[in-house]
């Protein structure tokens, strides 16, 4: 596509973050190079409401974000910051929107990485308040919502494979 090398490094990492991690858009955007610890498998986010939390880092997270910070200088005028643009200062959002938007092959968002996130946890029999806990949510009955996903799908499930349905 012609885009630097630097530039697929970046959005590999940031999208096996918002997807791995569950992270929001803002919190993603936010992040300093510090706030990453791959020797621990931990990622430090600063939510809404300033509350801190600490989420573990996915394999190809670690693997995307270490490619990443091998180019990251190159292009970085900010010292902080774990994600640039093409100025080299802090991504924003709405550049995190174009990146999600134009790596996916039909129109989406970035917050459905963080929905897949939740769905793909609450399928695989994760509890429901650590799942509220990894998403920063104050409120369990906003975790909740993504229960609804998780329960139209174990009732098409049964209906397509259960020979009673």
């Amino acid at each position: 596509d012609g885009a630097p090398e630097w530039r697929h490094l970046r959005d590999v990492a940031m999208v096996e973050l918002l997807y791995g991690s569950g992270l929001r858009v803002a919190e993603l955007c936010a992040l300093d190079v510090a706030s990453v610890d791959l020797g621990a498998r931990a990622v430090r986010v600063w939510g809404k409401g300033s509350k801190e939390r600490r989420l573990p880092l996915s394999e190809p997270s670690i693997d995307a974000i270490r490619a990443w910070l091998a180019h990251r200088d190159d292009v970085a005028t900010v010292p902080d910051a774990l994600f640039v643009n093409s100025r080299g200062t802090r991504i924003g959002t709405r550049d995190v929107r174009r990146t999600v938007d134009a790596r996916a092959s039909s129109p989406t968002h970035p917050h459905a990485l963080r929905h897949t996130f939740a769905t793909h946890l609450l399928d695989h029999g994760a509890d429901l308040r650590a799942v509220q806990e990894l998403l920063g949510h104050a409120s369990v009955a906003t975790t909740q919502r993504y229960t609804h996903v998780s329960k139209e799908r174990l009732k098409s499930a049964y209906e397509v494979s259960h020979p009673r349905a």
